[in-house]
């Protein structure tokens, strides 16, 4: 298991002491399935021509994650989109 920052270790840390309660509404759990699953659809399909040298360094990378080269493409777009892509050379 990887080892975690000062921030996870605590939030592990007030988790295990019980300081976390459920707001137990159901209807919140619902709709934030149903985020989940209009975010995950995969419903359009594209064509797209990528160089071979980036595409290689794609599968590369998502063999390193240890999922489809694929579902990394669709996850950098999507992070793009949202806002959540982040550089970390700056």
């Amino acid at each position: 298991m990887n080892e975690l920052d000062l921030e996870e270790q605590e939030f592990l840390a007030t988790f295990e002491a019980g300081e976390w309660q459920s707001v137990n509404e159901p209807n919140r759990l619902t709709e934030l399935q149903g985020y989940a699953k209009a975010a995950m659809s995969k419903d359009k399909r594209i064509t797209m021509r990528l160089s071979s040298m980036d595409l290689e360094r794609i599968q590369s990378r998502a063999i390193e994650e240890g999922i489809p080269y694929q579902t990394l493409i669709s996850s950098v777009i999507h992070k793009y989109v949202t806002g959540r892509l982040v550089d970390v050379r700056h």
